[in-house]
């Protein structure tokens, strides 16, 4: 297809979310002013995922060609790679620190990754890949508190860092069934870290906030004080599980549950009325039922309170419960249905906003909607992330990086034998005449 070439590298960043429910990509252009704006959609049911993990490579890989396929047909262009989004109970987190002595007595690149690679020197299974090291706050000598200390004077500097790690085979997966529909990835982002880039304000992550991302499979939390990261978590419970339970009490097919559930399910018994009635299909040949909605709304009660008691558990066991002044954010596909924020509420004790994405322009009709947190939070992931590169390239378009040939050279320099001197005539005979006096 003739058009624009969209990469990571050029004024176009592609975001692919990879879910239980569904597969979108989204391709966005960033704009002199640094804002996005969306130009291509795509989104098709998915069929091979499974509480955010691949049990299906085939199934995967047909959603994404076609969610992919749309995109570009919307916007005009080829895609090449993406930036894609991962979840799943396999991931797990843990925060750790980092220390070394600061040469020349001034902070350089070169000492930020020497802190960060020590930071990183924590035992983790041999299963498990790190997926990011998430820097939190800097220490140098005895100053606390600093988030950029390059040029800093001093001697000893020490990095505290957020460490997501996830199941290699998991990550492999993903990888696989992007590359077999002939992209290249751009990086692999947690699902909640990339949602908080669309929508948490900096302010609240200043002052202390919990994302509780809610999806098809699984329902990710992300805590944030001090403008850092600094839990991370996955609960195996979300909109598949709700579904599963209309399905199981109305005696009702699942596709026929999914739509009941996205049109008149409530999270809070309450709110509903008890002499509004709907229709339920029923299994094989036999007569749709009438039944109210009250009826229905007891039937998600429950499930809803139990997420929120485990996300609950959850922020009491990580210790930041009572730090999180700015209380809980709600996105995600199953966060939408009403009563959702009150019940939720009624449980935390603490704040509950519905957030929807911010931060892109065009389509607003279409994408403001908790769905599309993730795949607009991966967007601006891109831009934040990739970007800097990207200018650098096109300043300097004839200049390899250092980074890029160092360890290519290395290796070259590790294969090439050392050339031989050749031996002089003059010591080879001063050797023999030395040899003849030592025996003779």
């Amino acid at each position: 297809m003739q058009g624009k070439q969209s990469t990571s590298d050029g004024g176009m960043v592609v975001a692919l979310d990879i879910g239980t429910s569904k597969v979108v990509c989204l391709v966005g252009e960033v704009c002199a002013d640094g804002s996005i704006e969306i130009v291509g959609v795509g989104s098709q049911p998915s069929r091979g995922m499974k509480r955010g993990v691949v049990v299906n490579i085939e199934s995967t890989v047909a959603a994404i060609q076609r969610a992919v396929e749309e995109a570009e047909l919307m916007a005009g262009c080829k895609i090449h790679s993406v930036t894609v989004g991962i979840a799943g109970n396999h991931i797990s987190s843990l925060n750790s620190h980092g220390i070394v002595a600061v040469r020349d007595r001034e902070v350089s690149e070169y000492d930020l990754e020497r802190v960060i690679d020590a930071a990183r020197a924590v035992a983790i299974p041999a299963d498990q890949r790190i997926l990011h090291i998430l820097p939190q706050e800097y220490l140098i000598d005895t100053q606390e508190g600093i988030k950029e200390p390059l040029g800093m004077s001093g001697v000893r500097l020490e990095a505290k860092v957020h460490l997501v790690t996830g199941a290699s085979n998991a990550i492999q997966n993903i990888d696989k069934c992007i590359r077999r529909c002939g992209l290249g990835v751009d990086a692999i982002v947690l699902e909640q870290l990339a949602s908080s880039y669309a929508v948490l304000a900096e302010d609240e992550k200043d002052l202390g906030v919990c994302i509780v991302d809610i999806g098809g499979g699984t329902t990710d939390i992300a805590v944030f004080t001090g403008g850092a990261i600094r839990h991370t978590a996955v609960i195996p419970i979300a909109g598949d599980q709700v579904t599963n339970d209309i399905a199981m009490a109305l005696r009702t097919p699942t596709q026929h549950a999914e739509k009941i559930k996205i049109k008149y399910a409530c999270a809070l018994a309450q709110l509903a009325q008890a002499d509004e009635m709907i229709k339920v299909p029923s299994v094989g040949d036999r007569p749709p039922r009438d039944l109210s909605r009250q009826s229905l709304a007891e039937v998600v009660e429950p499930r809803y309170e139990e997420l929120f008691t485990l996300v609950q558990a959850e922020l009491r066991r990580s210790g930041y419960e009572e730090l999180i002044a700015a209380g809980i954010v709600l996105t995600g596909g199953t966060s939408k249905m009403e009563g959702a924020v009150e019940l939720a509420e009624e449980i935390f004790h603490m704040p509950v906003r519905l957030a929807v994405p911010q931060g892109a322009r065009g389509m607003e009709s279409l994408l403001q909607n908790p769905i599309y947190a993730t795949s607009i939070g991966l967007l601006h992931y891109a831009k934040v992330e990739q970007k800097p590169v990207a200018r650098e390239r096109e300043a300097q378009p004839n200049k390899v990086k250092e980074k890029e040939i160092v360890p290519e050279m290395r290796e070259k320099r590790l294969k090439v034998p050392k050339a031989k001197s050749k031996p002089k005539v003059k010591d080879f005979f001063s050797r023999i005449k030395d040899w003849f006096k030592g025996n003779f």
